[in-house]
């Protein structure tokens, strides 16, 4: 049986690159690309897919987001998740979300078959290390409030709540005595963790978890 997958990352190079070494891989054809989200959504419209092979950021809808669109409209589809990002929670974000499967872009050429051909044969893959500390971070908080904390430091958390509360970056530097560029820091380091992209996600999210009260 030929898996039928399709590519979806936002830069063309790595789709043409991925597209060119999977269609060479015994059994497995690539039937189609795309660069967003919205434009994934589109295609499975019309296309017979087994298995995405998906990268977790991209401009638009991406993330845990559209991965739980996508199993809310095609439940039996896999979905690979193919990222840069290696942080236990994003993994763990992507997971919960309905991804069979969850690999980082500097992996080898033969760990990404073993992975396709695992998600197929299984409907699921990790590899030992990251299944290992996905254990850890599991065990080390019960329910999606602790995960939060366990993953941000004292002062994200700080300013996470600030920004949900809506201040800016120059009311949250004056009001923590630090500067600008340091809320900025902090800021984009907690929306990396959280798997998030810009303010409104970050709020979407406090509202979804029931954080703050």
């Amino acid at each position: 049986m030929v898996v039928r997958v399709m590519i979806i990352d936002d830069h063309n190079l790595v789709r043409a690159g991925l597209s060119r070494f999977l269609n060479e891989s015994a059994g497995i054809e690539v039937v189609a690309e795309a660069a967003n989200g919205e434009e994934l959504l589109q295609r499975l419209r019309t296309i017979q897919t087994d298995l995405l092979l998906l990268d977790m950021t991209m401009p638009g809808l991406s993330g845990a987001e559209l991965i739980t669109r996508i199993k809310s409209l095609y439940p039996a589809l896999h979905i690979l998740v193919l990222s840069m990002h290696n942080e236990t929670q994003v993994v763990s974000s992507a997971l919960k979300a309905g991804a069979s499967g969850y690999i980082c872009k500097d992996c080898s050429p033969k760990v990404l078959l073993d992975a396709i051909q695992k998600t197929m044969e299984t409907g699921k893959y990790l590899n030992p290390e990251m299944a290992e500390k996905l254990a850890f971070f599991s065990t080390s908080a019960s329910t999606e409030p602790d995960d939060v904390e366990f993953m941000l430091s004292d002062r994200e958390m700080e300013i996470f709540r600030l920004i949900v509360a809506g201040k800016n970056i120059s009311e949250i530097a004056q009001q923590l005595f630090i500067s600008d560029k340091t809320v900025s820091t902090h800021k984009a380091r907690l929306l990396k963790k959280l798997g998030l992209k810009n303010t409104v996600e970050l709020v979407r999210y406090s509202m979804q978890q029931k954080l703050f009260g």
